[in-house]
């Protein structure tokens, strides 16, 4: 049994992930903003004697514009307010390639094929780790904000095939939003 109790123990490190999807300034978009923090609640201690007090170690931000329904990347843009090496601005640009991708199955995989993680920033990949599924979250409540027809519900529903339970092959929903074979 783990022993914890929050108001005695001391928080140490924090990573906060937050997705927040936007209507886009046409009636077709999105945006998808992400941001990422990790702060240190304790003392850091360097080899060099130094120590430094609590700070944020990495605030990134990451905004995607994509169409919707289609799920494709019309344009990125990345900030880095906190970083902790001076380099780390650098990887900045790394994510421009993706503009033109879609948000569907295999997007992580085409990511880290793209840019891979030496060439990239590992917080940036794992903001677009949890953007993604958020990012289908917004689309569906943004286009279903509106009457929608049966033939774009049913390409949205597309994207969703095996990502879930509910979602499964085989399962209800696929059945009868994806595979074609409504039952009576």
């Amino acid at each position: 049994m783990i022993v914890f109790d929050k108001s005695r123990q001391k928080v140490v490190h924090n990573r906060s992930i937050d997705t927040v999807i936007y209507e886009g300034a046409s009636g077709d978009t999105i945006i998808v903003e992400g941001a990422l923090q990790d702060r240190r609640f304790l003392d850091s201690h360097h080899p060099s004697g130094e120590i430094r007090p609590p700070y944020t170690v990495h605030h990134m931000i990451v905004r995607l514009e994509l169409t919707v329904p289609e799920m494709v990347i019309k344009d990125v843009e990345v900030e880095m307010p906190e970083f902790p090496h001076p380099d780390c601005i650098d990887t900045l640009h790394t994510l421009t390639p993706l503009k033109g991708m879609c948000i569907a199955g295999g997007f992580m995989a085409r990511i880290r094929k793209l840019v891979p993680r030496k060439a990239g920033c590992t917080h940036l990949h794992e903001l677009l780790t949890a953007m993604a599924p958020a990012a289908f979250q917004g689309a569906w409540s943004y286009r279903i904000s509106n009457p929608i027809d049966y033939d774009t519900f049913k390409m949205m529903s597309r994207g969703l095939k095996n990502n879930c339970y509910a979602w499964r092959e085989g399962g209800d929903r696929a059945r009868e939003w994806i595979d074609d074979e409504v039952e009576s």
